[in-house]
């Protein structure tokens, strides 16, 4: 074997050997920070569990460790403030009868003078129908953050608009709301009557299935929840355009998702609705997802030229600090009193009048086995026109044929319901060292 042979072998041994030499250092290191992170929260929880005890009760060690360890014991301080913060914002506060009537009057004489007003809705607006919030204490995120399971659900399609949606309906025909944008999927402000135009569902409407090969967008209005089959990013709902053959999606934006349809979201409504405005009302939102669009907000406007805020809702919000009224009252009575003030007659809903009945498209012969939700039907026998006839018969054939039992509470049928939570982190699993 030659000399430089022999020298590259060697080099190569060597590099060998001082990997190795890396890998076990680092192995080591991780050890042993290991070690000092279970010691140091071994000493954490000492010092917490110290903490809890009044300074009578302590005894002299343990005075001796608080005094020793004063960054930890700022520390545990530190966490616990934002524990406290965080429950507290998750806790719903009610005003008091008074004050509620008080804010009323001050949220009717802004309705009253403002030129362009815009409602913006969340959740809370729709509870009055027993559709649950999401991040209410018994709210669907809340539920299904902490392990429990959606029972007991009421057919999205048995909802009807309450009180705040007939209310928004009425102050948009005396022209005093001018746009309105929701973060519910559940329809309920287009069944209340108000027109899509005047409307910017940005996360979509369980009625609603799109061709998105047409152009422009193809829409179909139905009468049941179209969201059966689909989920986060599975938005195909098995059923094909009836002009281009395309196949059709849901409208639902899943959280993690970005809205790519026309409509209903209508982004292009709401973002000139926000520079337009000078009197923003939130009803029932936390807020939490639209303040990240500053277009909703005027935050391109200086700041004395920003849009009056006011907010009615039970728990805290982001924008409180800059609201110029904070209402903590559930949407229904503040609204009651609102429309009152204004001496405005909220419209009754009618099942029957329904738009959906009117804007609906029925479906054909051999897409009737592609669901199994329930239909939407007037309350009386009398039927409005032919799809609500058809929508009877094919729940009919479709209970007579898989014995569906739609008021059991535990069919939920809608794709998008309780779906936001796919977003939560799955905790890593730490690897160990050996």
């Amino acid at each position: 074997m030659c000399t430089q042979c022999v020298v590259t072998k060697q080099c190569c041994f060597y590099k060998m050997a001082t990997r190795g030499e890396r890998l076990a250092r680092k192995c080591t290191a991780k050890r042993g920070r290991s070690l000092v992170n279970d010691e140091l929260q071994a000493r954490l929880k000492q010092i917490k569990t110290i903490l809890q005890k009044t300074t009578e009760e302590c005894n002299q060690e343990e005075l001796n460790i608080l005094r020793e360890s004063p960054e930890m014991v700022r520390e545990i301080e530190r966490r616990a403030v934002k524990q406290a913060t965080a429950k507290a914002r998750i806790r719903e506060v009610c005003d008091s009868p008074d004050e509620i009537v008080q804010k009323a009057t001050q949220l009717a004489n802004a309705i009253r003078n403002a030129n362009f007003l815009v409602v913006y809705t969340g959740a809370g607006v729709s509870t009055a129908a027993s559709i649950p919030d999401y991040r209410g204490p018994n709210g669907i995120w809340t539920k299904l953050s902490k392990g429990e399971t959606i029972k007991n659900c009421t057919n999205l399609s048995d909802a009807e608009p309450t009180l705040t949606h007939m209310s928004i309906l009425k102050l948009y025909q005396e022209r005093h709301v001018k746009h309105v944008v929701s973060q519910n999927c559940d329809g309920l402000h287009l069944r209340s009557g108000l027109p899509g135009q005047a409307l910017s569902e940005v996360h979509g409407n369980m009625y609603m299935e799109v061709c998105t090969e047409c152009d422009p967008e193809r829409t179909y209005i139905r009468t049941f929840d179209v969201t059966e089959r689909t989920a986060l990013r599975r938005h195909n709902t098995g059923r094909m355009c009836h002009v281009c053959g395309g196949k059709l999606r849901d409208t639902i934006v899943h959280f993690g998702e970005k809205g790519c349809l026309e409509w209903p979201l209508n982004w292009q409504g709401a973002i000139d609705a926000g520079k337009a405005t000078d009197c923003i009302v939130c009803l029932g939102s936390s807020l939490k997802v639209l303040k990240r669009y500053n277009s909703l907000w005027g935050m391109t406007r200086t700041k004395a030229r920003r849009p009056q805020l006011f907010i009615v809702n039970l728990q805290w919000t982001p924008k409180d600090t800059s609201a110029t009224l904070k209402i903590n009252g559930r949407c229904d009575d503040v609204m009651q009193l609102v429309m009152e003030k204004l001496g405005l007659e909220i419209p009754e809903y009618k099942r029957k009048n329904d738009p959906l009945f009117r804007l609906c498209m029925p479906l054909r012969e051999h897409e009737v086995a592609t669901k199994t939700t329930k239909n939407m039907e007037p309350r009386n026998s009398e039927q409005t026109n032919g799809e609500a006839k058809h929508a009877s018969l094919q729940d009919v054939k479709r209970e007579e044929q898989d014995g569906v039992e739609w008021d059991n509470g535990e069919h939920l049928g809608a794709g998008w319901y309780g779906k936001g939570c796919a977003k939560l982190k799955k905790p890593r699993k730490r690897r160990k060292l050996k």
